[in-house]
């Protein structure tokens, strides 16, 4: 079986090659990494865009595969939170019919750093660096965000793996969707 993953980010791709080992109906699959527009920007700002960058990723890497997935962090609006906004990973599935999403946890970047996102239109690393929160100018591509709030007790490979797991759901149940 041949899993494409529209994305060239390791991070993604490791949470994924772990995720679908677990699974019988990804028996024997192999992913293979294409790096691929998500046709909404760097830095998605609502759920919307976040989704619909999600699903660009995978239909864009269905490419003599069975399954093709995208990952896409965004923002999305929440009522009550300090900054608006919390962010979200959202797993698209598309096997050439059909699309099958799934999102991981939410969390709430700090103040500043949603702050330079909206105002200044930064994306996530460089509101981090800007802040200096962090001078990792890579930090989504290592342990992400959320590795440096949680001090490492949740690491983006967390989320991502949440996100497609949730969005495998649909896949193992055809029958209830």
């Amino acid at each position: 079986m041949q899993i494409n993953i529209g994305t060239s980010n390791k991070i993604k791709v490791q949470a994924l090659e772990e995720v679908v080992k677990d699974y019988p109906i990804f028996k024997n699959a192999e992913v293979n990494a294409l790096s691929v527009s998500s046709g909404v920007g760097e830095q998605p700002r609502s759920l919307e865009q976040t989704i619909k960058g999600a699903i660009n990723r995978a239909k864009e890497a269905y490419r003599n595969c069975n399954y093709s997935f995208g990952l896409e962090s965004g923002l999305m609006d929440v009522p009550y939170t300090k900054t608006g906004y919390m962010n979200i990973c959202v797993c698209a599935i598309f096997n050439g019919k059909n699309i099958y999403l799934g999102t991981g946890p939410g969390f709430e970047y700090p103040t500043l750093v949603t702050k330079y996102v909206f105002e200044k239109g930064m994306e996530i690393d460089k509101a981090f660096l800007e802040a200096k929160i962090t001078s990792d100018p890579k930090i989504g591509k290592s342990h992400g965000a959320i590795g440096l709030l949680t001090k490492d007790r949740v690491i983006r490979t967390d989320l991502v793996k949440m996100s497609v797991k949730m969005a495998i759901i649909q896949l193992e149940n055809p029958n209830l969707y």
